[in-house]
């Protein structure tokens, strides 16, 4: 597959990049880090075009363009549970369904997130659009996959990995405010840039996600689907929530997620 063969509406403005507009909303969302419509808003002031270099990058692999002609909705796909089938207890969609379940989540509401940045400006009906839309319906397998968690410093590390998987400067920034958030508030004794240094490169390691055929990718078993995708163990992550576990406070409710 070539360049030519992908549609990109030519109404698209020109990239742009600007560090303004992104520090503005970074503000907004480390005073309100469940206000995850900033993320949307700084990561489109922030990426220029690294949304097309990315979707170039998958189609030149056989995965992608497997993915690219198929072009599947995720989103109705990820929240119709009924229809994931049968699943082994030890399943990356059993996995799944758990941790959408236990944190209270949905597919279709990462969606309507997204969908808020959009209502500002036109919706492009492209072939980089569905490439847009399966990375952020994606999210949420990245963390059942990396084993990186919900509470702050498992967000920022999960954005360190994501930037490992898909490079862009909006993802690293939030992900390097987010641990410099933490670092103001947490014992230096925490090493957090193993955290972040760690998140990074077992992002980098690992097969694309997005590549993968995400309803068979649900059937896996959750390990097999880690070794399978060489997905390295959160080693660090882990060691600092086991420090700081033993905190009076949650401190960490001061960083942005």
């Amino acid at each position: 597959m070539t360049g030519q063969d992908i549609f990109i509406d030519p109404t698209r403005p020109r990239a742009r990049i600007r560090p303004l507009k992104a520090m503005g909303h970074m503000r907004k969302l480390i005073v309100d880090k469940e206000d995850t419509a900033q993320v949307f808003y700084i990561i489109e002031a922030l990426n220029g075009n690294s949304l097309e270099k990315n979707f170039r990058r998958a189609l030149s692999t056989p995965e992608g363009r497997a993915r690219f002609a198929a072009r599947r909705s995720l989103a109705p796909l990820l929240d119709d549970h009924a229809s994931f089938g049968q699943l082994a207890p030890d399943s990356v969609g059993r996995a799944y369904i758990d941790f959408m379940t236990r944190e209270g989540l949905t597919a279709a509401g990462l969606v309507a997130e997204s969908e808020i940045n959009r209502a500002a400006g036109k919706r492009f009906d492209d072939d980089l659009s569905w490439f847009g839309d399966r990375l952020r319906d994606t999210h949420d397998m990245y963390h059942v996959l990396s084993g990186y968690g919900r509470d702050a410093l498992g967000e920022a590390a999960l954005l360190a990995f994501t930037h490992g998987q898909q490079p862009g400067r909006g993802v690293i920034f939030i992900s390097f405010m987010g641990f410099r958030e933490m670092r103001r508030v947490l014992p230096n004794s925490l090493d957090l840039k193993a955290v972040w240094r760690e998140a990074r490169e077992n992002g980098r390691a690992a097969e694309k996600i997005v590549d993968q055929d995400i309803l068979d990718l649900l059937h896996e078993p959750l390990a097999e689907a880690r070794a399978r995708l060489n997905i390295g163990r959160p080693t660090a992550y882990k060691a600092a929530l086991r420090a700081y576990s033993e905190l009076p406070t949650d401190v960490l409710d001061v960083s942005p997620a």
